[in-house]
This record gives structure tokens, C-alpha cells and sequence, in this order.
């Protein structure tokens, strides 16, 4: 077994950990900080693929500024812990069945592999790369940036102007 392939079945074993307990943590924060965990494994996954900027832009965004976010909409609510839901009778039944559509389409796609694969080019030796991204960004996507800047800005005025007025403050 090679190194990378020894990194690849921890990681693995970390992002997979990592997600489950995310899913069955009936805390929200703990939930928040497992899928911390798994951000940053799915950055390490990128590293080994050789695509730093993604791994940190994956690292920042995320598990950064993403999480931050989460965290504060969790302590602004107060719903740190889940109570428990009533149940639907037939929503074992219904996840169990995509449950298997879902494993069958993986089949499916494993066994077509060889095919699709046969057909995707090799990309460009700068591609992804953080100065090509960036002058796409600046570039070609100028304006949905910039009206992208300005809608979080207006959605984080609005968000502390409301929690202003119900905490019950002037404004």
C-alpha cells in the first residue's frame, strides 16, 4: 500500500466519521463542529488531488467564515439542542427505498465508468489555477461579484436590524 493510499483510507474514514456524527448529533453545535471536521477533510482531499487553492478556499469559506455564520444563526436562536420530532410512519420505508435507488444509480455509474471516462478531456496545466481564477473573477464575472458583495451586505444589515428590534433595542 502506497502512502497515498494509506492518507486516502483515513481521510476517508475521517469525512465519513465525521459526517455521520454530524447527522445523529442531537446538539447543534456538536453537529456544526462535525461538519467543521469534515470540511477539512474534504480540504485535505483536495490537497491531494494537487489543488491547494480549492483546499483553501474549501478551509476559509467553509469551514471559516460558513461555520461562523452557522454558529451565530445557532446561538441568535437558541436552538442549541433538537427536541424530539414525532415520527412519519412511512419515512423509514421512503429513505430506505432511495436509500436503494441511490446505491443502484452508483452501480450503474461504476459500471459505466470506463466509458464516460474514455470520453473526458485531460484539463489544461493552468487549470484552477489561483491567477487564472482570479482573472475570471475580476474579469468575465465582475458584476455578478460585485452584486454578490452587495446582497450579503444588505442580508447582514437586515439580519442585525432584526435581532435588534426583537432583543428590543432602538431602531
Amino acid at each position: 500500500m502506497t502512502p497515498e493510499l494509506i492518507t486516502f483510507i483515513i481521510l476517508a474514514i475521517v469525512a465519513v466519521g465525521s459526517a455521520t456524527g454530524m447527522l445523529l448529533s442531537r446538539n447543534a453545535i456538536y453537529s456544526a463542529l462535525y461538519l467543521v471536521l469534515n470540511f477539512i477533510a474534504v480540504a485535505i482531499f483536495y490537497l491531494l488531488l494537487n489543488a491547494p487553492f480549492i483546499a483553501l478556499a474549501q478551509v476559509t469559506v467553509y469551514a471559516g467564515a460558513i461555520m461562523v455564520l452557522f454558529l451565530f444563526v445557532i446561538m441568535l436562536l437558541g436552538t442549541e439542542t433538537l427536541t424530539e420530532a414525532s415520527k412519519l410512519p412511512y419515512q423509514r420505508w421512503f429513505a430506505g427505498a432511495l436509500a436503494a435507488l441511490l446505491a443502484a444509480v452508483l452501480v450503474y455509474f461504476y459500471m459505466a465508468r470506463a466509458e464516460i471516462m474514455a470520453t473526458v478531456p485531460a484539463p489544461e496545466e493552468a487549470f484552477a489555477a489561483p491567477r487564472e481564477i482570479g482573472i475570471a473573477l475580476f474579469m468575465e464575472y465582475q458584476l455578478p461579484f460585485q452584486v454578490t458583495a452587495v446582497l450579503l451586505l444588505v442580508a447582514m444589515i437586515g439580519a442585525i436590524i432584526l435581532t435588534k428590534k426583537e432583543k428590543g433595542g432602538q431602531g
